[in-house]
Formats: C-alpha cells, sequence, structure tokens
C-alpha cells in the first residue's frame, strides 16, 4: 500500500532513453504519464523534438504531448498551472503518476514552483531583441558571462528567449538573475521520487548523433522546411530547426547543418546534466540497468 500520493519523475540528457522506462513504470502501476519536455509540447514539430511514437503514445497514456501550437504563446508559468491542475484531477484517481522530460526549468516548476522575478522596463528587452538582430547571439552570450557566470553556466544560453529573459533581469535590475532563484515557496501535497538515466559520455554522444541521423532520414528536413517562414516564434528557437534553418538560407551546407545539430545536441545534453546533477535527490542507474532493478529500487522507496 502507497501511504502517499507520488510523482515519479524520469530525468536525464536527451536520447537516453526516458520515454521508454516512464512506459514501463506507468504500465507497472497502471497510471498516466505528463510530459515536461518543453520541445514537444508543441504539434508541428515531430520529427527534430524526438515525439514519443504512435505505439508509445497508445502504450500509457500522455498528457502535454503536442497539445498546443507553435503559434501560440505557452510560457513556463502556464505550464506549471495547467500541470498541477492536471495532476491534482489525475491523483483522485491514482496513487501513482510519471512525470517525465529533459526540460529541467518545467520539471522544477512543477516539483518546486516558479522563482519570482521583479517586473523590468519593456525596453529593455526590445533593445536586446534589437541587439540580438545586429550583433548575433554570441554579443548576448558575452555580456550574460559578464554579468552572471553563474546563470551563463545553467541556462540554455542557445535559447535566445531564455538568454535575454535573464540579460533583462540582469540589466533592468543592477542585480544578477541568478540571485532571485531558489526563493522559499508553496510546498506541494504530494511525494517527489526522482529517477535519473545516463551513460558514459561517448555512448551519449554516439547515442545522440545516431538520432539525428535517424531525424534525417525520417524527414526532418521537410518538417523544417515548412515551419522555416515563421523561423521567429520563439518555439523554433530550438536544435534541430534552426541549423536547418541556415541551411535553408544557404549559410550552410546541409551536411554542416547536420553536423551542427549533433554539436549543438551534445552541448544540450552536457547542459541538462549540469542541471540534474545538482540535485542531489536523483536516483541514478545506468540507461542499460534492467527494469526490474530499478522497479525493485522504486518500490523500496514508495515502501510498497
Amino acid at each position: 500500500m502507497i501511504s502517499q500520493k507520488t510523482l515519479i519523475t524520469i530525468v536525464g540528457p536527451t536520447a537516453i532513453g526516458k520515454t521508454a522506462l516512464s512506459i514501463q513504470i506507468a504500465n507497472y502501476f497502471k497510471t498516466e504519464i505528463i510530459s515536461c519536455d518543453s520541445r514537444q509540447f508543441y504539434k508541428e514539430m515531430s520529427i527534430g523534438t524526438a515525439v514519443p511514437i504512435e505505439d508509445e503514445l497508445k502504450a500509457a497514456k500522455h498528457h502535454f504531448i503536442q497539445s498546443r501550437s507553435v503559434f501560440e504563446d505557452y510560457s513556463v508559468g502556464q505550464f506549471e498551472k495547467e500541470a498541477l491542475q492536471k495532476i491534482k484531477t489525475l491523483f483522485k484517481k491514482y496513487d501513482v503518476l510519471i512525470l517525465v522530460g529533459g526540460s529541467g526549468l518545467y520539471l522544477d516548476a512543477v516539483l518546486k514552483g516558479l522563482d519570482d522575478f521583479p517586473d523590468v522596463p519593456p525596453e529593455i528587452r526590445t533593445n536586446l531583441n534589437s541587439q540580438l538582430e545586429t550583433e548575433g547571439i554570441e554579443a548576448l552570450q558575452n555580456q550574460l558571462k559578464e554579468l552572471d557566470l553563474e546563470t551563463y553556466n545553467t541556462i540554455a544560453i542557445d535559447n535566445p528567449h531564455r538568454l535575454i529573459r535573464a540579460l533583462e533581469v540582469c540589466i533592468g535590475t543592477g542585480i544578477p538573475y541568478a540571485t532571485f532563484k531558489n526563493k522559499p515557496k508553496e510546498k506541494r501535497n504530494f511525494k517527489v521520487l526522482k529517477i535519473g538515466l545516463n551513460a558514459d559520455r561517448a555512448t551519449l554522444y554516439n547515442r545522440i548523433n545516431e538520432r539525428v541521423d535517424l531525424m534525417i532520414q525520417s524527414g526532418l528536413l521537410e518538417e523544417a522546411r515548412n515551419l522555416h517562414p515563421h523561423k521567429r516564434l520563439n518555439a523554433l528557437q530550438t536544435v534541430g530547426y534552426r541549423e536547418l534553418f541556415s541551411y535553408f538560407e544557404k549559410e550552410f551546407t546541409q551536411e554542416f547543418a547536420v553536423s551542427e545539430i549533433k554539436k549543438n545536441t551534445r552541448r544540450f545534453a552536457k547542459r541538462q546534466l549540469t542541471w540534474f546533477r545538482k540535485d542531489e535527490s536523483i536516483l541514478w542507474f545506468d540507461f542499460q540497468t534492467d527494469f526490474q532493478t530499478i522497479l525493485l529500487k522504486i518500490k523500496e522507496k514508495l515502501g510498497s
């Protein structure tokens, strides 16, 4: 008997096998899965975001997969509210739910709540967007590195939206963005059990490279070409699409664009691991660990 409603969270870098494990756990507990992968919210982006395939979606009920359009503004704050409401509803039916994804910020929003940042003058964001257009993303990255090294080392610095958000707080307040993080927040009324998957670096990077090749074979170029006219949308400021937009604009060859996707995905995985390794409550397993071993540890932690 499980004594408290429990959210089992599956984390780890991209391409490590989180989806497969989450489905196994969901099937064992006869429950449902909540996705907190911010790249998989959008219905126009399937191949480049490695959305679970049809058989996987049928194997266990998923929420927040391709539930939005890239043409909608959708913030982490909105996701926090909607995910908590869904969790509350599903806990009326289940003792255990599964939360899965590699987006650390979205995960923390559900598990701990968002940090409260001060309002800053809107013209700061306008100026930063203009700077991005004229000087490129590297200039903003260097600026953040000077103003707030801690944030520079932990956020997705190749995501212009996140970069500008951090910079506007630094500039608008004169205080590092990191200072406003990790303040006390409202306690959640469910237990959290965090399971992490990882592999040695060479294996992880090989898996990433193979996944990118498979995406290309599966039609990523066509998917990205259809989205190219809307390339300025926030949802499309992501690895796998930006590089192909540069190819369509003849800035890159196709071969170079694909190599850049692989390189930038490897960097993304490294940042994910940096984020998750700060959390000492995660129970880490090698991605090849058999399911029964992981299940035994989960049951032990649940006291069931």
